[in-house]
């Protein structure tokens, strides 16, 4: 299948799927389950997989296809954790950590860890805000950078 043969409709539907399955289990559907779901072949939906990592809504594990990240939900345990809706999420770093309540549109708990130190936070998100506002968040790579190394960022 190329990019000309290639259903933009369904390439977007399958992009709203794996968000609202990652918001339903906190994990990625594989490209079987998507597969099944779209009743299209593997091969059709690791097609659809490949070009919405091309296009930077996903970031696929290059060996499996497996959804790392879908932002801001991360595929694989993190030091970022989401506790909201009675389930726990992973972010793939501070940002997402916050985007993951907004995302959902509900109230979570946040446990990270500092990279540098390795020291635990805890934060609340309540009704939309950070209820204890006296932390700050550093980025150190420029937002115009992240692409450079994803993973790093």
């Amino acid at each position: 299948m190329t990019y000309k043969t290639m259903n933009d409709s369904l390439l977007w539907q399958i992009r709203h799927f794996v968000y609202n399955h990652f918001a339903d289990t906190t994990h990625p559907p594989s490209v079987d389950e998507t597969a099944r779901h779209f009743n299209i072949t593997g091969e059709e939906a690791s097609e659809y997989y490949k070009e919405l990592h091309n296009r930077h809504a996903f970031l696929l594990d290059a060996e499996t296809l497996t959804v790392r990240m879908a932002n801001p939900f991360s595929g694989i345990p993190t030091d970022f954790k989401v506790h909201a809706n009675g389930k726990t999420y992973y972010a793939n770093c501070a940002w997402d950590m916050l985007g993951i309540p907004a995302t959902l549109n509900t109230d979570a708990i946040i446990e990270a860890k500092f990279t540098e130190s390795n020291e635990s936070v805890k934060l609340e998100v309540k009704d939309g805000k950070v209820t204890n506002g006296d932390l700050l968040v550093h980025f150190p790579l420029s937002f115009s950078r992240w692409y450079d190394d994803l993973t790093f960022t």
